[in-house]
């Protein structure tokens, strides 16, 4: 898989003529979809350009855009060399005020691990949020995954956050059965059989379970914005109009916030 970046559409339409296939877009973030040779082409709205499909055939075409000057080659991803079965688990929404908890594994082999590669999977925090939405659905139809999506109410009732990672980490990985299990590290990090941070950016898996957890987090975030009627800010920095909004709407804070937050404490208690 080969990945350009700052790729316009009046660009990629200039291969046609080279016996490029213009195809219909499958998903709404996609602007630009063709093929040739077995290469899949998808430009997405965000200006990301990725080549799918078999190694020697992207590379050949990889060349025809470096030839015409599209856009950026982006640096490829390197993951660490892996045998077997892999189980991968990441999470997402663990530092933001707003949101509950979201917790996601995935499971590959050799197979898979190939195919993954092939679609692009990245570190999400690489990616676009139009970007992660598409891939997920792509990796959900690929591997073995499981999903955990805990929203605030529901955290709040649970032992904590550290206890509720190393029980949601495990429960993900036992869902998927035998396999070596990693896990991007956290604080307090008690399960899996590797424990690295940064994890998604060594293993590939794991990369592919940040996606999955990422995309299920702009999900519930979006379903909570609908719930409040206002836009719910992400991360736990600029919370606090937000969170005063909910108490002049009346709205309970346990639904949308993570009350043992000390920010959120605060807030709430300002008034």
């Amino acid at each position: 898989m080969v990945v350009f970046e700052k790729v316009k559409v009046s660009e990629v339409s200039k291969l046609i003529p080279d016996g490029f296939c213009k195809l219909e877009p499958k998903t709404i973030y996609e602007k630009f979809r063709c093929s040739r040779q077995g290469v899949t082409i998808i430009l997405y709205s965000s200006g990301k350009l990725l080549l799918q499909g078999k190694p020697e055939n992207v590379e050949n075409v990889a060349k025809i855009l470096r030839k015409k000057q599209i856009g950026k080659e982006v640096k490829p991803e390197s993951f660490r060399k892996e045998t077997g079965w892999i189980i991968g688990s990441d999470e997402s929404l663990k530092g933001d005020s707003f949101g509950g908890l979201v917790v996601a594994a995935v499971k590959a082999d050799n197979k898979t691990r190939k195919a993954l590669l092939e679609i692009g999977v990245a570190d999400s925090k690489k990616l676009k949020d139009l970007e992660i939405l598409d891939m997920a659905k792509t990796i959900k139809q690929m591997v073995s995954c499981h999903i955990i999506s805990l929203l605030p109410e529901a955290y709040n009732k649970g032992p904590g956050q550290t206890k509720l990672l190393n029980q949601l980490h495990q429960q993900t990985a036992k869902y998927l059965g035998n396999g070596q299990h990693v896990v991007d590290k956290y604080p307090g990090c008690k399960v899996g059989d590797i424990q690295e941070t940064k994890a998604e950016s060594k293993y590939l898996e794991v990369a592919a379970a940040s996606i999955l957890a990422r995309a299920e987090a702009l999900k519930q975030m979006d379903y909570l914005t609908r719930q409040a009627g206002f836009p719910l800010p992400k991360g736990s920095t600029h919370v606090t109009d937000a969170i005063k909004q909910l108490q002049q709407q009346k709205l309970p804070p346990a639904k949308f916030l993570k009350m043992h937050f000390s920010n959120v404490r605060d807030i709430l208690n300002s008034n």
